[in-house]
């Protein structure tokens, strides 16, 4: 690895590989809407790290991007984590909105201008984006978040051809992660086949790294999404599939996956 750019390292996944490449001396940049974290691993790691606050739903990210580019000298990997995710069950139409202007109008705003970077600097690359199993299949009560992350995996099949065409060298890697257990996570819930971030970051890593088309985090969810996609769409429609055993009302995730 070389320089890395992480779009949502304020939290959870996003500020754990952060800190794991930064330790092992990985020229990183960091971007998140908040910045308190970023700055506590600028100073605990001076020579590796720069930052540079980003909203992924502002027209001016792209340029926030340059600018950050700028400041680490170069950029080899873009890793796109920001995104937010809640079970909304009762639809309300705001969080629905909501998630889809950051996880998908966001997604192609911020992964666009990383493609631009590359073919416009005729530079080789590789974009990574931390997607989910939930983009496998709609799930009713998480509506707008499996949508919005089923966009974002379309969408890197899309530029992923339009490399081809264009004869830009990037690979492309989708990160698809199951539950995986963070502070956001209401504690009193299970959920299913969860997951600890020391468990997952270095999976994460490994992927990026090997750079697979694909990588399920971890094997379950793979045999369990591959599984999903042989239902047709209109025997899922009448199945009873949640998140959780007993869902929250809300489960949050600022700049995070779940």
């Amino acid at each position: 690895m070389k320089r890395v750019i992480i779009m949502g390292a304020s939290s959870g996944i996003g500020l754990a590989v952060a800190e794991a490449l930064a330790s092992r001396g990985v020229k990183t940049g960091l971007a998140a809407r908040h910045t308190k974290e970023l700055h506590a691993l600028k100073e605990k790691y001076p020579d590796c790290v720069e930052y540079e606050s980003i909203d992924v739903t502002h027209n001016d990210g792209p340029k926030k991007l340059e600018e950050l580019i700028d400041k680490l000298g170069g950029m080899d990997i873009y890793f796109h984590v920001a995104g937010i995710g809640y079970s909304n069950p009762t639809l309300d139409p705001h969080r629905e909105a909501e998630m889809i202007a950051t996880n998908a109008a966001g997604f192609a705003r911020m992964v666009s201008a990383a493609y631009g970077y590359y073919r416009d600097n005729n530079r080789k690359g590789q974009i990574v984006a931390l997607t989910s199993v939930a983009g496998t299949n709609g799930i009713g009560e998480m509506a707008a978040y499996s949508a919005s992350k089923k966009c974002a995996q379309t969408y890197l099949v899309a530029l992923e051809q339009l490399s081809r065409k264009e004869k830009v060298d990037i690979t492309f890697t989708d990160i698809r992660p199951g539950w995986i257990r963070t502070p956001l996570l209401d504690s009193d819930k299970s959920y299913p086949m969860e997951m600890t971030l020391d468990y997952v970051v270095p999976q994460i890593i490994r992927a990026i790294v090997k750079h697979p088309r694909v990588a399920y985090i971890d094997a379950r969810w793979g045999a369990l999404c591959t599984a999903w996609k042989a239902i047709p769409d209109a025997v899922w429609a009448k199945m009873n599939v949640s998140p959780t055993k007993n869902v929250p009302k809300t489960t949050e995730e600022d700049e995070n996956k779940k």
